[in-house]
């Protein structure tokens, strides 16, 4: 008899809520962070410096992922993170109006950056449990969908709204405020849904700390580590992102500034509609495309094309940086084509990870992966507030697209390694 976790219609009732609550709160740590530091007068060099250190948390959290399986069940980690991030939120709005809102907010991010790296692992985890072998890759599309539409509803709605109040309010703290509180009166309701709702799977309970854990816990790792060809592993997973994660940091700041500092001068309800709403529906475009390529040549033979695809439009920045232009739409299709073209390259990233976790122990070797993945995003992001603020926009841009050369030589390295037939639909 079918279980109501693995029935179909059950399944659309906390998986599209479960992903969707996923992507939230990284979203708004990661990229909404940046805008309301940006809209609060906070300097590029700190803005870049203090985010980037919230990547740590996805960096490290292979570490403690064991303790998710060890220590009582998913489902409860699950609601009781939502909670806490909930609470998170609401901290946040309270402290913007101190005197001292950078470095308390900053604080508050932090927990929830943990919080939200704790809430992926269980979150991931609980999925391969409740679904069925058969039905989880029915389901990946549905995941993904609603992480997307997490960053829709974060880098497009909730900045718009952040712009309107601004307006409607004259405040540009009791506005973010106001949003802060929105965010954590739904987490509060979404843990209070996944509570009540969430399936119990018989698999999901906590595991037996046995004599020999800590001997399997490292055996995990120095697994990963003993795989051929790791320097290289190492390398491409720590320099493909070089670019972008520069690129990435300043990118809000730089559509937000005024044109005599080098920016476009968009408003934030601008930012909403040309980078949070426009830009991520060309992003998932992108994503899905590559997915399809993928799937019918193989990664090996679509490494080159997708490296380009997600580098070259960079060149849109630059552009936009020399000509400062004063058109919304012409912002947002340089901004569409770029995430288009980054989220086609992107797959090859994931899939080319997806590959390197390959063995007895996918699951955390894939959380390794992710974590250098984070790692090659959090450090270069932490100084390229302090380039720009040094060379302005537009050299910054030019520095951007020098520094996509790593990735270039890395993927010519472990294009080598990489099976034909890896990714081809059978």
């Amino acid at each position: 008899m079918e279980t109501p976790a693995s029935s179909p219609a059950r399944a659309w009732s906390w998986i599209p809520s479960l992903y969707f609550a996923q992507g939230i709160p990284y979203v708004v740590v990661m990229s909404l962070s940046t805008v309301l530091y940006k809209n609060l007068g906070i300097s590029n060099t700190a803005i870049a410096y203090y985010t980037s250190w919230l990547y740590l948390p996805w960096v490290i959290k292979p570490l403690w992922s064991p303790l998710v399986d060890m220590f009582r069940t998913k489902r409860l980690w699950i609601w009781s993170l939502q909670f806490v991030i909930g609470v998170a939120f609401a901290l946040v709005a309270l402290t913007l109006p101190g005197p001292k809102f950078f470095q308390v907010s900053l604080a508050v991010f932090w927990l929830m950056a943990f919080a939200s790296a704790t809430h992926d692992i269980a979150a991931d985890g609980f999925y391969l449990l409740a679904m069925p072998a058969g039905q989880q890759s029915a389901f990946v599309g549905v995941r993904s969908t609603f992480y997307r539409l997490a960053t829709l509803s974060a880098q497009g709605g909730l900045v718009y709204l952040a712009g309107r109040l601004t307006d409607s309010t004259g405040s540009v703290t009791t506005a973010w405020s106001m949003v802060f509180s929105l965010l954590a009166v739904v987490f509060v309701a979404v843990g209070g849904y996944h509570f009540s709702l969430l399936p119990k799977p018989a698999a999901d309970r906590a595991t037996v700390e046995g004599g020999d854990f800590l001997k399997e816990f490292f055996a995990v790792f120095l697994a990963f580590f003993r795989k051929p060809g790791i320097g290289l592993i190492l390398a491409h997973l720590l320099l493909y992102r070089l670019a972008e994660s520069q690129a990435l940091k300043l990118l809000s700041p730089f559509l937000l500034d005024k044109p005599a500092a080098g920016g476009l001068g968009l408003t934030t309800q601008q930012l909403g509609i040309a980078y949070g709403t426009v830009g991520i529906i060309a992003l998932t475009l992108g994503g899905l495309v590559g997915g399809w390529v993928i799937s019918l040549h193989g990664l090996r033979r679509l490494l080159w094309p997708m490296l380009l695809a997600m580098h070259t439009p960079i060149v849109a920045f630059l552009l936009l940086a020399i000509y400062q232009p004063s058109s919304l739409v012409i912002v947002s299709a340089a901004l569409a084509v770029e995430q288009f073209g980054y989220g086609f390259g992107f797959t090859a990233y994931m899939l080319y990870m997806m590959m390197v976790a390959e063995g007895p122990h996918k699951t955390a070797h894939y959380a390794l992966c992710t974590g250098f993945m984070a790692l090659g995003m959090m450090l270069p992001g932490m100084v390229a507030g302090r380039i720009e603020d040094h060379i302005g926009y537009l050299n910054f841009f030019a520095w951007v697209l020098v520094c996509t050369l790593p990735s270039f030589v890395t993927t010519a390295l472990a294009a080598r390694t990489i099976d034909p037939a890896f990714g081809k639909k059978a």
